[in-house]
């Protein structure tokens, strides 16, 4: 009799856990349009194994409209017309990942990075690709392009231990991140996929080169009438 009222008191309780779990993340979702996120898992671990945590978030107002031009040039290029995902890419790197198994080749937008840096954990997983599709629905929905793209600059490891383009600029070029030039953002931007490894100062070859193509890109994009709108 005891075992037969044990299971359906767990199944209430586990209800009730999983509904305050959703009401608290959907409420930290909503704070997040105003309010940065106090810490991320990513910068936790950083912090925890020995890598240092150097961040200090700025407004939009105070990031250099040639930052977010470089890592929409770079990065994002249909950031201003997707709703969260490039489907095309998507398709294009499962092709690519199922006929070469031993690489993989991603293909996440802004959106999707800043609902796995700001939510999530890094890994490859099913569960965590799941839940960042979710993230990545919601913060389109409630934050839109510009606060993804603020805080994408904000929470992205630009250095070892070094979070955000403020921490980043002044690190690497000593000054504020309101006055990046072209050269100096485009360059921050080609450190992005691993800027421990691909480090803007000692310039390594990857950010020589890719920091060029950047550039190229930049001057293309910037007279699109939808990006311009999220440089404002």
């Amino acid at each position: 009799m005891k075992t037969k009222g044990f299971f359906p008191r767990l199944w209430r309780w586990t209800k009730k856990v999983f509904l305050i779990l959703f009401i608290s993340q959907f409420v930290y979702i909503i704070l997040l349009k105003w309010v940065d996120p106090p810490i991320t898992i990513t910068q936790f671990v950083s912090w925890i194994t020995g890598h240092g945590l150097k961040r200090d978030y700025v407004g939009k107002n105070s990031i250099a409209a040639n930052a977010k031009l470089a890592v929409i040039s770079s990065e994002d290029q249909l950031f201003a017309d997707h709703s969260g995902f490039d489907w095309k890419s998507i398709k294009k790197a499962m092709a690519y990942n199922k006929r070469k198994p031993g690489r993989t080749h991603g293909a996440s937008t802004i959106s999707q990075q800043v609902a796995k840096n700001v939510f999530l954990w890094q890994g490859r997983s099913w569960i965590r690709k799941a839940l960042e599709v979710y993230f990545t629905f919601m913060i389109e929905l409630v934050w839109g392009k510009k606060r993804i793209l603020e805080l994408y600059l904000n929470i992205s490891e630009m250095g070892k231990g070094i979070y955000g383009i403020e921490s980043a600029s002044r690190h690497i070029f000593n000054k504020q991140a309101k006055n990046l030039s072209r050269q100096e953002a485009a360059m921050i931007a080609a450190s992005l996929p691993n800027p421990k490894i691909f480090t803007v100062k000692p310039e390594s070859r990857h950010v020589a080169f890719r920091s060029s193509w950047i550039l190229v890109q930049m001057n293309h994009f910037q007279d699109d009438p939808d990006i311009q709108k999220l440089l404002q």
